[in-house]
C-alpha cells in the first residue's frame, strides 16, 4: 500500500467538540499530512493509553500541518460515550482529534487491518499532502504504538520533501541527514561509524 493513494472513505466521526460529522471524508484533508490510526475497541485496555498519548501530542502534530484521525469498529455513539466518561472511570475524556466510526468495518478492511474476529489491528498510516501513503505499521492487539516514532517519521518525511536528503536509521529532527548518492552515503557512514 505504501506509495499508493490512501483508500478514501466517508463515515461518521465524533469531532473534538463532541458533534457528529456524518460526511467525514479523508480526502477533505488533502493539503495536510494525516496520521490515520486504527485501534481495536473502545472501553478496553491498551487503546485508551494510545488515544490519550496521541492527544497529549496533538499540538505538536498540528504545528507540523498534520491531522490525527483515530478509527475503530465502534459506533459514533460508543465514541461519544467513551469521550464523555472520565479517565478515572475508564473513559478518555476530552480528545482533540476526530474519532471515526467504522461499524460496517469497510474502512478497516480497505486498509488491511481487519481481523476475522471483527476488530482492527493497531494499524498506523502516514499520508502525505497529496493523499499518498508514505508509511504504515501494523501491531498485534497487545502491542501499543509509539507516538514519538509517529512524530519522528512525520518529521523525516517533511525533511526529505524540503531538502531532498534521505533520513538514515534513528534519524531525529535537527540531525544531519544523508545525500542520496554513493558519495553522500559513504560520507555519512564514515562520519557516523563507531
Amino acid at each position: 500500500m505504501v506509495t499508493k493513494e490512501a483508500p478514501d472513505f466517508t463515515a461518521t466521526a465524533v469531532m473534538p467538540d463532541n458533534t457528529f460529522k456524518e460526511d467525514f471524508k479523508l480526502s477533505d484533508f488533502r493539503g495536510r499530512y494525516v496520521i490515520l490510526f486504527f485501534y481495536p475497541l473502545n472501553f478496553t485496555f491498551v487503546c485508551p493509553s494510545e488515544i490519550l498519548a496521541f492527544n497529549k501530542a496533538v499540538d505538536e502534530f498540528e504545528k507540523h500541518n498534520c491531522q490525527l484521525i483515530a478509527i475503530s469498529v465502534d459506533s459514533q455513539y460508543s465514541h461519544y460515550a467513551w469521550k464523555n466518561t472520565p479517565v478515572n472511570e475508564g473513559g478518555i475524556g476530552d480528545i482533540h482529534y476526530p474519532l471515526v466510526a467504522d461499524l460496517d468495518k469497510s474502512i478497516s478492511r480497505s486498509y488491511g487491518v481487519l481481523l476475522d474476529a471483527g476488530v482492527a489491528l493497531r494499524g498506523l498510516f502516514l499520508i502525505d499532502r497529496e493523499g499518498i501513503l508514505r508509511h504504515m505499521v501494523i501491531n498485534d492487539l497487545p502491542l501499543g504504538r509509539s507516538v514519538n516514532e509517529a512524530l519522528r517519521l512525520l518529521h523525516a518525511l517533511q525533511f526529505t520533501e524540503e531538502h531532498g536528503d534521505v533520513c538514515p536509521a534513528n534519524w531525529q529532527q535537527g540531525e544531519e541527514a544523508m545525500k542520496p548518492t554513493a558519495e553522500g552515503v559513504k560520507k555519512y557512514l564514515t562520519d557516523h561509524s563507531g
